[in-house]
């Protein structure tokens, strides 16, 4: 099994250690940059929304479309995103109790 390293993310201005293979952390590092972006989008298109509703809205967006920004479809990445993206559902739930 390769050595995981532990990193920081920040989703929607908090901060997450999570551990990954060394040559995941580039691809995990833009991956965070674009869902705090669309964060940021959904936030303006849609005032008034709780932050849980704009995290949900982007998580979605990822599930339900396998193509990138960059037009690329990422075959191998999918089961690194839902593996990434449930535990990131489990910390937030966990953060709300």
């Amino acid at each position: 099994m390769d050595p995981l390293i532990p990193i920081n993310i920040v989703v929607a201005d908090r901060s997450y250690r999570i551990k990954i293979k060394p040559e995941e952390e580039e691809e995990v590092r833009r991956t965070m940059k674009e869902v705090n972006e669309k964060i940021v989008e959904f936030k303006t298109a849609y005032a008034g929304k709780d932050l849980q509703d704009y995290i949900a809205m982007v998580l979605i967006m990822y599930a339900t479309h396998p193509v990138t920004s960059g037009g690329k479809i990422q075959i191998g990445l999918a089961p690194f995103l839902e593996e990434k993206l449930q535990h990131l559902e489990e910390l937030l739930d966990n953060s709300l109790k």
